[in-house]
């Protein structure tokens, strides 16, 4: 930072400093609104996906108050993890069609060449596959593409669920928003906090990128406004983009409504309307725990065997058992009665894994999975090819969610190209989405047979084209499924009649062995 910035960036923080600008929470702010229950519903959320529980507090032999660590599944986790695996992986295949019209010009290769390099040089599908677990157990995921000056590449900003927060919204989505992202800097030994706000607004067609340092030595707390030079010293206060059709950063939450805020366009993690459920699966994981543990033993000791502690205040020697043990209990006994007696049960293993695992299959439920999803015990699990062969609730459940991240995936293809083409890195022609071509497929959800069976009906009663049966079997643009119809058509053409009678032969009778 040059000698000029630093005057610069003292009559800004003298401006700072004389508004006022001093923010508590989020909410503080003129710009953001959001339902503090919503904010508390994100944040418990994400305590208990950090498996942030508090301590079970119990009473021991002596009658004093211990406390130990809760020992709990972590179901929100555990849940979350299982959708982003079934929903998508690196497999996945992402393409700008390369329609071409009656004269042969090829409208989106360079569109796709780029889209290509950006999602390489960026590992997108890497990236995404992992951002997905905390998407679904919180509720939300924003993702923004943005020019780095110095390599001029598009590279990726994201933010969960609790660094994100909708500004204005509609029944197509949320159009204004705004990311905040926490940065922690040590200065004189001491701990200092920094949030950013980025804004991102419309005005008229002006698309309008707002950005706003705040800074504070509490921790919890958002602060007072400084300059960006102090933290950030490229990034400008404000940028404006022109010639963009959709919001620069684009929004994903789970399928379904936000039932808990009907007026919220924020997501619902998937658990969300499953607490109680987990709370039950957490509890008996938790005593089941602590049972092994101790083994619930229960053992009467006559209290002449007891240990004594001498009082300091003078009075009587206190009998005491050891401070981490509760499983024994003092009794007065007399000289012929039996001095130590067990009275231990067996650990209620059957009991507490029935248990668990009648909750998890109530779990399973709430979230629209196959039964055997989850099992506490490792029994019943089905394998992803059971679930695509049955056609279970697992593979229905999936298509929702797939049907959501497609479309998300389509709109940040046109976002990186409109900023790509506003920054002057990109030249060429913008798709639509019908352009784009998202495929899913992992060899295990997409049941290829059903699907060509399916259409393979439809097209011998005429009513769907071979190229529409190649395009939506394999989820192709429609000018690569016509160059495959080609393909096909001069591969048939090119064999021997008598090879294609052999062929019909062995459709009818079979391989002879």
């Amino acid at each position: 930072m040059n000698f000029i910035d630093r005057i610069k960036n003292l009559f800004k923080r003298g401006g700072y400093a004389l508004s006022g600008q001093r923010l508590k929470t989020i909410n503080d702010h003129p710009k953001i609104n959001i339902d503090p229950a919503e904010l508390e519903r994100i944040e418990r959320s994400l305590r208990h996906y950090q498996y942030k529980y508090p301590e079970v507090e119990y009473v021991n032999s002596n009658g004093e108050k211990k406390k130990r660590p809760y020992m709990a599944l972590n179901m929100k986790k555990k849940t979350a993890k299982r959708m982003s695996t079934l929903v998508f992986n690196e497999n996945c295949q992402i393409v700008v069609s390369d329609d071409k019209d009656e004269t042969g010009d090829n409208h989106y290769a360079e569109a796709n060449e780029f889209i290509q390099h950006v999602f390489e040089h960026n590992t997108f599908k890497k990236n995404l596959r992992e951002y997905l677990e905390p998407m679904y157990a919180l509720g939300g995921l924003a993702i923004r593409p943005y020019v780095n000056q110095e390599s001029e590449e598009i590279e990726f900003s994201w933010a969960i669920a609790n660094a994100f927060y909708p500004l204005r919204s509609n029944s197509n989505g949320i159009s204004e928003g705004v990311m905040v992202f926490k940065t922690t800097k040590m200065e004189r030994d001491k701990e200092v906090y920094y949030t950013l706000f980025e804004f991102h607004e419309w005005e008229g067609d002006m698309y309008i990128i707002t950005n706003e340092l705040y800074k504070t030595t509490e921790k919890g707390e958002i602060g007072s406004r400084v300059p960006l030079g102090e933290l950030y010293e490229d990034l400008q206060e404000v940028t404006y983009l022109k010639g963009l059709t959709q919001t620069n950063f684009q929004y994903l939450k789970p399928a379904g409504f936000n039932n808990i805020s009907p007026h919220s366009p924020l997501g619902l993690g998937i658990t969300d309307n499953s607490e109680s459920t987990i709370k039950k699966i957490n509890e008996a994981s938790d005593q089941y725990w602590w049972e092994i543990k101790m083994g619930q033993r229960t053992v009467f000791v006559s209290d002449h065997m007891l240990s004594t502690l001498p009082s300091e205040d003078g009075m009587p020697p206190q009998q005491v058992f050891d401070p981490d043990v509760n499983i024994f209990k003092s009794m007065r006994a007399d000289s012929d009665q039996e001095l130590v007696k067990d009275v231990t049960r067996d650990i209620r293993t059957d009991q507490y894994i029935a248990a668990i695992n009648s909750q998890l299959r109530e779990l399973e439920d709430d979230l629209g999975l196959s039964v055997g999803t989850f099992s506490f015990d490792g029994k019943s699990v089905k394998t992803a090819t059971e679930v695509s062969s049955e056609n279970s609730l697992t593979y229905q459940t999936r298509n929702d969610y797939v049907n959501d991240l497609e479309r998300f995936i389509k709109g940040l293809v046109v976002s990186v190209l409109e900023l790509a083409k506003a920054s002057g890195l990109f030249k060429g022609e913008i798709p639509t989405f019908e352009h784009i071509g998202v495929d899913f497929d992992d060899g295990i959800f997409q049941n290829k047979e059903q699907l060509l069976r399916h259409y393979g009906q439809a097209k011998t009663f005429g009513i769907i084209p071979t190229v529409e049966v190649i395009k939506r079997v394999f989820n192709l643009p429609t000018e690569t499924a016509k160059e495959w119809l080609k393909q096909i058509q001069e591969e048939q053409l090119a064999i021997e009649p008598s090879e294609i009678a052999d062929r019909a032969a062995r459709g009818v009778f079979g391989d002879e062995e």
